[in-house]
């Protein structure tokens, strides 16, 4: 670990880096420059607010909502452990002295949306970014290109330094040191003649409409019972409508009278047009583009709407985000080592309560995750069982978990029925005895 005075030493900061250089100066030797992206060949698109903003909104708190860590993957491209680095501390804790992580993200959302194209510069690093790759971010902020060069762009952003800061300052810096990235919707809300420009452009004419229904004018025509054509007819016309207007000016109730032979018509009835209806179908039009259903700003969306509207919308931009980090702040070497920035979704988020304990049995049991992990999901503090942290289904019994032993059978017992055996003694006169029987049955059936 590098000394105090080495880190000092070594230290940079984007605004001193340019502090005695004229801007200017550098575009001879940069090359030419552009207002707006060449490669999109368009114009600036100017920053237009109306009701469109909770569209923004909404998108950059879901947006925000998700975790970006600076992690080390293994050899499968799997999350590992997690980077204890400059980086990861702007990521997940404080991105500068104004702004948490999570404001940090929602920030860099709702720039992204309003511009099309946004830069996250590292304002105070480890070493000089322009002379080594090998440095750590301890400050980043959001920015917004002003000005695109071949290899280097020109970022308005904003000084925090006590001494000369509270002002936006626009810096140029090499594309390489700053993470730029590109709306992912860009052709859906940023282009001049997209959705989401149209529907601002009727949204504005129906402001005007409203303001002008509502500034109190009357919008009457005034006929009188003579020609006007000449000068001094004209005068006493211009005079009558003076004096109408004292009149209801000056009336407590806004009241005037006129001569019987005048017609008085009003013009301020409700114009009738579509614009309300065309705005609706727009809308519609929007949301399907975006990937968002109406339900998920009234919160009554279900979970595949939800799942449709992170996979199609919210995915694609934190995409675009860590891509951008990853490419900019992580050299080739550093990629090389399986470190790699990515961003984590909570899979319990949108589970019903109802849900959750069916859901925790089924990880638990085929070994997905631990008891403790789980807990940790729902913010429980973890468990001092020491088989809270063993990836086993509490269900089957392990070798260290003696299994009851069944009780032995009885054997079954065979009964066989035997002839006694003779004695040894008793078998001669046995057969002596039918030997004396047998000769006297010989007898008597002689004599007979």
């Amino acid at each position: 670990m590098a000394s105090p005075l080495g880190r000092l030493r070594h230290a940079w900061n984007a605004f001193l880096d340019q502090e005695d250089v004229d801007p200017y100066s550098q575009y001879k030797s940069l090359g030419v420059s552009y207002p707006s992206r060449p490669d999109r060949a368009r114009t600036f698109i100017s920053n237009e607010r109306s009701i469109i903003a909770s569209i923004y909104t909404r998108i950059a708190m879901d947006v925000a909502a998700e975790s970006i860590r600076h992690v080390r993957l293994d050899d499968n491209g799997n999350y590992s452990s997690t980077m204890q680095t400059g980086l990861n501390y702007c990521l997940t804790q404080e991105a500068n002295v104004d702004q948490a992580a999570r404001m940090f993200r929602q920030d860099l959302v709702m720039t992204l949306f309003e511009r099309g194209v946004v830069a996250i510069v590292p304002t105070d690093t480890t070493d000089d970014p322009n002379i080594t790759g090998g440095y750590d971010v301890n400050t980043m902020r959001v920015g917004w290109i002003t000005q695109w060069f071949p290899r280097h762009v020109r970022v308005s952003v904003y000084d925090d330094r006590p001494d000369k800061g509270g002002v936006r300052r626009e810096l140029i810096f090499p594309k390489s040191m700053v993470a730029i990235i590109e709306n992912p919707l860009y052709a859906v809300m940023n282009e001049p003649n997209s959705t989401l420009q149209r529907i601002i452009r009727k949204l504005n004419l129906l402001d005007a409409v409203d303001e002008q229904s509502g500034s109190g004018k009357l919008d009457l025509i005034i006929q009188l019972p003579y020609v006007i054509k000449s000068d001094a007819r004209r005068n006493a016309a211009e005079q009558r409508r003076q004096d109408i207007e004292t009149q209801l000016k000056g009336s407590k109730y806004g009241i005037a009278y006129t001569d019987g032979t005048e017609k008085i018509t009003q013009l301020n009835r409700a114009a009738e047009n579509n614009l309300m209806d065309q705005v609706t179908t727009l809308m519609q039009m929007l949301y399907s583009e975006l990937g968002m259903p109406s339900s998920v700003f009234d919160g009554t969306a279900d979970d595949a709407a939800m799942l449709n509207y992170h996979n199609r919308t919210i995915d694609p931009i934190l995409g675009a985000i860590t891509e951008a980090i990853k490419r900019s702040f992580l050299t080739k070497t550093a990629r090389t080592q399986n470190q790699s920035v990515e961003y984590y979704r909570d899979p319990f988020k949108f589970v019903a309560a109802k849900d959750l304990a069916e859901l925790a049995d089924k990880l638990i049991r085929n070994m997905v995750v631990t008891k403790n992990e789980f807990r940790g999901f729902l913010g429980m503090p973890p468990s001092s069982d020491p088989s809270a942290d063993k990836l086993e289904n509490p269900n089957v019994p392990t070798p260290t978990t003696p299994a009851v032993e069944a009780a032995p059978k009885p054997s079954p017992i065979t009964l066989t029925a035997t002839r006694p055996t003779p004695k040894p003694t008793q078998l001669p006169q046995a057969i002596q005895r039918l030997a004396i029987t047998k000769q006297k049955e010989g007898d008597l059936q002689n004599g007979s």
